[in-house]
């Protein structure tokens, strides 16, 4: 499971944890993230997120 960050606020999308704030399950690939997800801190879309080199 990857980590996904904000470009912009550095909120951290983790697949393993997924997002239930917004209905998004544990385990959901950033692939499987709907197109019109938004940053919950800053409101930008999933461009301008970056995958987090661990």
């Amino acid at each position: 499971m990857a980590k996904y960050i904000c470009d912009v606020c550095g909120w951290i999308y983790d697949e393993a944890e997924g997002y239930p704030e917004g209905n998004i399950a544990p385990g959901t690939t950033w692939e499987a993230v709907p197109a019109d997800f938004v940053c919950p801190l800053c409101f930008v879309g999933k461009d301008q997120f970056s995958l987090v080199e661990e």
